[in-house]
């Protein structure tokens, strides 16, 4: 698939036009290794190396619509992999706080370099710690591996009136924290690799 046709269908999904834009303004291929470049904008996973995956763009989209994603907001991704979602956040909300964490030291540092000129978004490398405490609460939290449950570590990272998206096993759920209060909603239907809680 070319960009022109992952763009095309990404427009028929009816998303909002910041979110489309940012695919369109993002290359995928700078974030794949080099043998998957000719495949980067197909509508798939790709492996990006140490048993990980750039997820599907679809599923990618999916997400970043159930965020409800503006400006100025504080935004965490939790296994930011590649760096390729960052770039998108930042695209969305320029003026947002974008913070990647990372279990994998050489992720970390290879996104760090492809994301270098966003001077948003900080990427950290977390080899025991489950998102970022010293930076909490956080107005969206994404999620970009499958947790078996739904972590209170992250929870708790979460500040009031805000939004996680985050996948447990084949679902997506989007928690919405309200006065203090859960509000959950679940989409079937997923797959990502799993998420390192140890």
């Amino acid at each position: 698939m070319q960009k022109t046709e992952l763009l095309e269908y990404l427009r028929s999904l009816d998303l909002a036009k910041n979110i489309v834009q940012a695919f369109a303004n993002v290359e995928r291929k700078d974030f794949v290794p080099t043998k998957y470049q000719p495949d980067a904008y197909d509508n798939s996973a790709l492996p990006i190396g140490y048993a990980q995956t750039i997820s599907q763009p679809y599923t990618i989209a999916f997400m970043l619509s159930l965020l409800d994603i503006s400006d100025n907001q504080k935004i965490l991704e939790i296994g930011s992999g590649s760096g390729y979602v960052l770039a998108l956040l930042a695209q969305i909300a320029k003026n947002a706080r974008i913070f990647g964490t990372e279990r994998i030291k050489e992720l970390a540092d290879s996104s760090r370099l492809v994301l270098a000129k966003y001077k948003n978004i900080k990427v950290m490398h977390t080899p025991s710690d489950l998102g970022l405490l010293t930076e909490a609460p956080f107005d969206r939290i994404l999620v970009s591996a499958a947790a078996k449950k739904l972590e209170n570590g992250i929870l708790s990272q979460l500040a009031d009136d805000g939004i996680l998206v985050c996948p447990i096993k084949d679902s997506i759920v989007r928690v919405q924290k309200i006065n203090g209060q859960i509000k959950k909603e679940e989409y079937f239907g997923f797959a990502f690799v799993p998420l390192i809680t140890k």
